[in-house]
């Protein structure tokens, strides 16, 4: 079977996260900041948004578990996570370098968008990388403005990005 076929036939589990997850999300959360995210901000850049020396796992799990956060799984093994507020905000969504092109980033935006919709949200919004942007807009998110938040003293670049939340059409009478 080839690669693609493979990636395709990837069956992607989502379920809640829990403790038992800080140490794998923080991984990849750091390793997506460093390694993906460096075709698109300098190392200085990389690694203040990563900022390795100030996390901690048993700080990185509460935040966790206080955004109600999600998981991606892959054959048991953690391969992404997101999360999304009860008013749509998604406040963190990586997937690890390994898994990347595997479905992985969809399938969490889907489920972000379905639980918000649950909750009643009229839009998801999100600050965006310019690394993740072109998925977003491939999902139908647009810019709404572009920000220079400062991380340990190193300017960055993001988006504020936002996308109307519309009932599917199976649902819509």
């Amino acid at each position: 079977m080839s690669a693609s076929a493979n990636r395709e036939h990837t069956a992607i589990a989502v379920r809640p996260y829990t403790e038992l997850d800080a140490a794998s999300t923080l991984a990849i959360f750091i390793a997506a900041a460093t390694e993906t995210a460096s075709a698109d901000y300098t190392v200085k850049q990389t690694e203040a948004w990563a900022d390795i020396d100030a996390r901690d796992l048993q700080s990185w799990g509460r935040a966790m578990a206080a955004r109600n956060s999600f998981v991606a799984t892959i054959d048991d093994e953690v391969a992404g996570f997101s999360d999304v507020s009860a008013t749509g905000y998604i406040d963190m969504m990586f997937v690890a370098p390994r898994f990347l092109r595997r479905g992985v980033a969809r399938r969490l935006l889907e489920h972000a968008e379905a639980l918000a919709r649950k909750a009643g949200a009229r839009a998801l919004t999100a600050d965006v990388s310019i690394t993740a942007r072109p998925f977003f807009e491939r999902f139908g998110f647009v810019v709404t403005s572009e920000q220079h938040p400062v991380k340990r003293g190193v300017e960055l670049t993001n988006f504020a990005m936002s996308k109307d939340c519309i009932e599917p059409a199976s649902r819509r009478s």
